[in-house]
């Protein structure tokens, strides 16, 4: 199937075929045709699917069919609301991308910058608002929104929005917005939360599910490098030798491992920035820039402040450690890979990381190849040199635990499973 079968308009077909795009991705396919069709949609997909143009393209043609159908009122039309200012930043890119012809106005805010240049662009009229709760929330409570015509509701990445602490806000939110409205509701994952939420602000909708969080695309070639903790420093530095990686991401579980791995890279010689919580807006952002035009060769984040981003040609993704939510895996290898390319994943695990392996392996079904040729291959320990690598390891608690009587406290060992940390 080609874009020009999905009964688009002129003006956003023009725009796709400036792009290079002339095949829609499975989740464009089967979602256009429902949200032209003014129908609620619930979107089940994982990053990398094409849901941003899944329903930003049928919103583009909706709002432009109806202002040249009849004269609306000069108001905030249609709100897309995102966990993260990466991704509001992304949409809107989008939305200017596809738009181009249409003659729609857009803008983008999020916090962490100064509000005013937001609400100077919200005073000379918006017909879609790309949004994260908070700052829409405060400019709301300010006066310099309203949202009281708003016809097409998109929730978009809302598990996110339910690791991120924001559906509270989100729900302060639909209760500013028209009951009579469209609303499209995407989710990588349904956690019970998040299904009550869709099932609450959703009327009679569509179902769309593609490739489902369990899965990883066949398109990437992943590979497993077992290697000691103290020498995935020298692993990464040895396999980005390869001149021909010439962009890659690079994840870690804690926003000071990002920072770490950034200081040895460039110590090595390697452009290197981290992306995470701890940084402005502003730095992140410079960082994502000098990342897509390959100023920077490797971008080093966290999960949280990687979720959403969107670079064009990624090749690899190395996850320098490996996360201790197995789903967390299909997310990060997912930004290479993506709408059908190649893509090639890269993980690193160290003793205590074995049980995530198996977690992940359980999840997606299959066992991750391993890659034995490389100089740094982990050291087979003993049981008795693993204990006592443990207590050497943790001196200050046992210590600790002798002053305490000897209780041992029921302990878990070095590999259990650790809640997650976020990014």
């Amino acid at each position: 199937m080609l874009f020009q079968d999905l009964n688009l308009i002129e003006p956003i077909l023009k725009a796709l075929e400036t792009e290079g795009y002339t095949q829609p991705t499975p989740i464009q396919e089967q979602s256009i045709p429902i949200i032209l069709q003014r129908r609620d949609l619930l979107g089940c997909a994982q990053t990398g699917t094409g849901k941003t143009a899944a329903f930003s393209i049928p919103l583009l043609q909706l709002l432009y069919q109806e202002r040249t159908q009849h004269k609306e009122p000069k108001a905030i039309k249609a709100l897309i609301l995102t966990p993260t200012r990466e991704l509001a930043i992304q949409i809107d890119e989008s939305l200017a991308a596809y738009g181009r012809h249409t003659g729609l106005k857009h803008l983008v805010i999020f916090g962490g910058v100064s509000q005013n240049p937001q609400t100077d662009a919200l005073k000379k009229g918006v017909d879609i608002l790309v949004a994260t709760p908070g700052r829409l929330l405060d400019l709301v409570s300010q006066g310099f929104i309203h949202l009281n015509h708003i016809k097409f509701l998109i929730l978009d990445e809302a598990d996110r929005m339910l690791d991120m602490g924001f559906v509270n806000d989100v729900k302060k939110i639909i209760a500013r917005v028209p009951a009579k409205r469209q609303t499209l509701f995407f989710s990588a994952t349904m956690p019970n939360e998040i299904q009550q939420l869709a099932d609450t602000i959703l009327n009679n909708p569509e179902k769309v599910e593609v490739t489902p969080v369990s899965s990883t695309a066949d398109t990437i070639q992943q590979e497993v490098y077992f290697v000691d903790k103290g020498d995935k420093k020298a692993l990464l530095n040895h396999i980005l030798k390869d001149k021909s990686i010439e962009t890659v991401l690079v994840f870690t579980r804690t926003k000071h491992g990002a920072d770490k791995v950034v200081k040895d890279l460039s110590r090595a010689g390697i452009t290197a920035e981290a992306i995470h919580g701890n940084k402005s807006q502003n730095a992140r952002q410079r960082a994502l820039t000098n990342f897509k035009n390959r100023t920077t060769r490797v971008l080093v984040a966290t999960d949280i402040a990687a979720r959403g981003i969107d670079v064009d040609d990624l090749t690899h993704v190395i996850n320098f450690e490996l996360p201790n939510v197995p789903e967390t895996y299909v997310h990060r290898i997912g930004r290479t890979g993506r709408a059908g390319a190649s893509g090639i994943a890269l993980s690193f695990c160290d003793e205590e990381e074995k049980e995530y392996l198996k977690d992940i392996h359980k999840l997606i079904a299959k066992n991750i190849p391993v890659n034995e040729a490389h100089p740094y291959p982990l050291k087979q320990l003993t049981t008795a040199e693993k204990h006592r690598k443990e207590l050497q390891s943790k001196p200050a608690q046992q210590q600790h635990n002798r002053s305490a009587g000897g209780r041992n406290n029921n302990r878990r060992p070095n590999n259990s499973r650790k809640p997650a940390v976020k990014g």
